[in-house]
């Protein structure tokens, strides 16, 4: 596997990387869009860049932290991020919501002040917050995909879990499951599904990724095995043409991305508007 990734060019890194993300994101995306808590990758993913921030920081001012991939330091932000969020949840039962402004706000705040004391350029930031296929390393590339098989192995383990506790939390206690753990497990997948997306689709973006794919695919899936499989689909259809575009007019990858994922919402969306007025029309010719 070493060599492969090895005779890999800068291009073809950055198109694997996408392929991976675009196949994980709507996997966690629909689980996040039935427990209607799709907001916590945005306030992940500004916990995520505390962690990208710090670790920049870390690398630049001190020997220890030289050689160490500021990514690993965003998952370790990001896992903390989930964890923390849950147990806000538990403390704010009755106002669960409280929790994902409280971590968004610590998390732009923080990277805001290690960002200032950072010696690092604006290009730097600027790849880290909008994505950049050409800046994906091979530590990148090997990060991401030990990240995604991570993931993948956790949903298949516990999918029957994560179903349960996603429609119906109270039935999923009855059942002998433990809803706090599986809530855990559940916001560390988050966690990583953002800190292994960062590098091509850029922080700030990230959420939209795991968003907008299975927004697209509930307009067309009629069970939740449809949603994620559609939202793969989707998933994989913006990242590769977002990838394209972005290379080819020097457009920041994540923003492109995003856009054709909006592109495809709408086009979905008015369609599905189309097909139902000749529907209606037939019924009523009929």
């Amino acid at each position: 596997m070493q060599d492969l990734l090895m005779n890999l060019t800068f291009i073809e890194r950055g198109v694997v990387a996408g392929v991976i993300i675009a196949l994980i994101c709507p996997v966690v995306g629909a689980f996040l869009l039935v427990r209607r808590v799709s907001i916590i990758s945005e306030s992940l993913s500004h916990i995520t860049l505390t962690g990208i921030s710090a670790g920049v920081l870390l690398g630049s001012t001190t020997i220890w932290f030289t050689d160490i991939n500021p990514m690993y330091a965003g998952l370790a932000f990001a896992v903390a991020g989930s964890l923390l969020i849950e147990k806000l949840r538990d403390i704010y039962k009755h106002f669960q919501e409280l929790a994902i402004p409280i971590i968004l706000s610590a998390g732009v705040g923080l990277s805001a002040i290690f960002m200032s004391l950072s010696k690092s350029g604006y290009t730097e930031w600027y790849m880290y917050l909008f994505g950049s296929i050409v800046s994906v390393t091979r530590d990148d590339l090997v990060f991401i995909i030990i990240t995604a098989i991570v993931v993948l192995i956790m949903v298949v383990l516990f999918y029957k879990e994560f179903i349960s506790i996603s429609f119906d939390q109270e039935y999923a206690t009855v059942s002998g499951i433990s809803v706090r753990l599986m809530n855990q497990i559940f916001a560390v997948l988050v966690a990583f599904v953002i800190a292994m997306s960062m590098k091509v689709v850029g922080i700030l973006l990230v959420g939209a990724m795991v968003v907008l794919p299975v927004a697209t695919s509930i307009h067309v899936a009629k069970s939740f095995k449809q949603v994620v499989g559609y939202g793969v689909g989707f998933a994989q259809l913006a990242m590769l043409s977002g990838i394209y575009f972005s290379y080819q007019f020097s457009i920041a990858t994540g923003g492109m991305i995003v856009v054709m994922g909006l592109l495809q919402l709408i086009v979905v969306m008015m369609t599905k508007k189309v097909v139902l007025k000749w529907q209606g029309r037939d019924i009523r010719e009929h």
